[in-house]
C-alpha cells in the first residue's frame, strides 16, 4: 500500500473524516451532498465503511470460500449489474438512522471499527458479499471509502480537507491504480497535463 500500510491508512482516513464531521453544522444537512443524496445521506453512506468493517470482519467463511484479494473484490463488485438505485437508498436510509444526533453516531460507528480492527490480526476474514477477504486486504478497500467520501464531505460543505484526508489520498491513488491496471496510463497522463479523463470516467 504505498508507503503507508493498510492499518494506518484505515486510521489517517478515519481521523480525517471524524474532523469533517465535527466541522458540520445541523444547517449542512440538508443541503447537497453528491448525486441525488443530501449531506445526511452522504454521512450515512460513509458511515457504512465503518459499519460494513464490523459486520463482515471475523465471520465465519463457508467451508468453499476461496479468499480474494483487494483487486479481486472491486472485479467482483464491477461485474455485478449495475446497483446503483440500492446504493443511493442504502445511503438514505443510513442518514435516517443516524437520527437526531449525527456526531455521535458516526464517531460511534469509527470507534466500534477501530476497534475491532486493532483486535483483529491481518489474517482474520472478511465475509463480504463480493467475496471473502483476508483483513489485510479488506482494510483498503473501507480506506478508500472513507477517503474519497471524506473528500465529497469536505466539497459540499465548503471544507479544506483536513491533512489527515490529504495524507490519505496518497495510498488512495496507488490503489486505484492497482484495481485498474488497463486504466493507469490514461489516470497517469491526466495526472501529468498530457491528457483530459473523458466526463463520467471512473476506476471504480
Amino acid at each position: 500500500m504505498s508507503e503507508v500500510g493498510a492499518r494506518a491508512w484505515f486510521e489517517l482516513a478515519s481521523t480525517g473524516v471524524l474532523a469533517v464531521v465535527d466541522a458540520l453544522g445541523p444547517e449542512h444537512l440538508d443541503r447537497p451532498g453528491l448525486g441525488e443524496w443530501d449531506v445526511r445521506s452522504l454521512l450515512g453512506h460513509t458511515s457504512r465503511a465503518f459499519v460494513t468493517l464490523v459486520d463482515y470482519v471475523g465471520r465465519e467463511p463457508g467451508p468453499d470460500a476461496e479468499l480474494v484479494g483487494t483487486a479481486g473484490y472491486y472485479a467482483a463488485a464491477r461485474a455485478l449489474p449495475s446497483g446503483d438505485a440500492a446504493v443511493a437508498e442504502r445511503g438514505r436510509a443510513a442518514g435516517r438512522a443516524l437520527g437526531d444526533d449525527p456526531w455521535s453516531a458516526v464517531h460511534a460507528a469509527a470507534d466500534r471499527a477501530l476497534r475491532v480492527v486493532r483486535e483483529s490480526a491481518d489474517d482474520t476474514p472478511a465475509v463480504t458479499p463480493f467475496g471473502t477477504l483476508l483483513l489485510a486486504d479488506y482494510l483498503p478497500t473501507r480506506a478508500l471509502e472513507l477517503t474519497v467520501h471524506g473528500l465529497d464531505l469536505a466539497r459540499a460543505t465548503g471544507q479544506e480537507p483536513p491533512a489527515e484526508l490529504v495524507e490519505a489520498c496518497v495510498p488512495a491513488v496507488a490503489l486505484c491504480a492497482r484495481i485498474a491496471p488497463g486504466q493507469a496510463p490514461q489516470v497517469l497522463l491526466a495526472l501529468t497535463g498530457r491528457t483530459v479523463l473523458a466526463p463520467g470516467f471512473s476506476l471504480l
